[in-house]
């Protein structure tokens, strides 16, 4: 089966060129081994320049929308989307990504009489939540789309809210290169303390995930555990303080976050219940699963979900329970036992079997 699959670039800011990762690169990696002739046109917004590579047994192509490059002129990105389509004849168009590429997939496949699919991991319309027309766009795809694929079942039923056909759910996971390791010799290599208590926290820190909650509860672990630090990683708001006591180690490069990840004695996963929060599926999570390191997650409906244990899951809010469970994660030292272990490839077959039914 040919597979043409249409994403920005440098989707949640990772060049996948050059930064390979998640599930934007290992869906269509496993599909190739699945035995799929997989292509990517990759969109980007800054000045690269057009590029064709075979890289992976897939066959990447690199278009730009940069007003630098192609002076943001749309006609001429559509008509060269338009000659790759006709060059690849796919029989499937997968819009990854975000809103844009979903829409995209039904217009080439439309133009193209081929059959569209549109994956989601997030609720993209929460994403713009002022862009009515292009809302409208989305779900028109969404409609008709021969097939929809989502993180998870809340996603999916938002997604499916029109159609006459469910969507249907390919989980997230961690990439490869996440698994356990020595927590001492990942803190020695990172210049982290041995002899502390290390709450992590690993991703965007901005209020309105509710990062304020954190650190009002890390205020009262260090009143019982004064032993206890909070290492925290990832794009952060200017205007936010951290804590005193804390350690912020800024963005982390990519090799570094599996041993970052396995530093920690509990990882902080901190959502707020929203038109995001509610369908967001972190991929730290699934990291830590992967490496099986403690976790205590807001208690949003994906989050519980992927975790399906409560005692891993709480109301930052209540800032007094939530110190709590994570002290007792601290305390009992124990290897814990997620529901959910599984694999890009195992995603990608049963993607695969989807595409072959639908």
């Amino acid at each position: 089966m040919k597979i043409l699959c249409l994403c920005k670039r440098r989707p949640q800011g990772r060049d996948l060129l050059t930064r390979p990762y998640g599930r934007f690169y290992h869906i269509p990696l496993f599909l190739s081994q699945e035995g799929h002739n997989v292509s990517i046109i990759l969109t980007s917004y800054k000045n690269d320049t057009r590029e064709r590579i075979k890289k992976d047994g897939i066959t990447w192509y690199s278009e730009n929308l940069s007003p630098q490059i192609c002076n943001f002129n749309p006609i001429r990105y559509w008509n060269r989307l338009n000659n790759i389509v006709k060059e690849e004849k796919p029989d499937w168009i997968i819009g990854f990504s975000d809103i844009w590429y979903g829409i995209l997939a039904q217009k080439l496949s439309e133009k193209h009489n081929c059959k569209y699919m549109i994956d989601a991991y997030d609720n993209y319309e929460s994403y713009i939540p002022w862009a009515k027309p292009i809302h409208l766009l989305w779900r028109r795809a969404l409609k008709y789309a021969d097939l929809v694929t989502a993180a998870g079942p809340g996603l999916a039923d938002l997604l499916g809210k029109n159609r006459s056909k469910p969507a249907e759910i390919i989980p997230m996971t961690a990439d490869p290169c996440f698994f356990p390791r020595d927590k001492q010799k990942c803190r020695t290599d990172l210049g982290l303390p041995l002899d502390k208590h290390i709450i992590g926290y690993s991703g965007s820190i901005y209020q309105s995930r509710g990062i304020e909650d954190l650190f009002s509860i890390y205020q009262i672990i260090k009143e019982r555990l004064p032993n206890t630090i909070l290492v925290l990683s990832g794009r952060k708001d200017k205007n936010i303080n951290t804590p005193d006591g804390s350690i912020y180690l800024g963005y982390i490069e990519d090799d570094k976050m599996p041993k970052l990840i396995n530093c920690y004695d509990v990882l902080a996963v901190v959502n707020q219940p929203s038109s995001f929060g509610d369908y967001s599926y972190p991929s730290k999570l699934y990291e830590a699963i992967a490496s099986d390191v403690p976790i205590i997650a807001s208690d949003t409906p994906s989050i519980k979900w992927i975790l399906q244990k409560d005692s891993y899951t709480v109301d930052f809010t209540d800032t007094n329970s939530a110190a709590l469970k994570i002290e007792n994660a601290i305390l009992s030292n124990n290897h814990p036992k997620y529901a959910q272990k599984i694999s890009w490839k195992q995603s990608a077959k049963a993607l695969s079997k989807l595409l072959n039914r639908s």
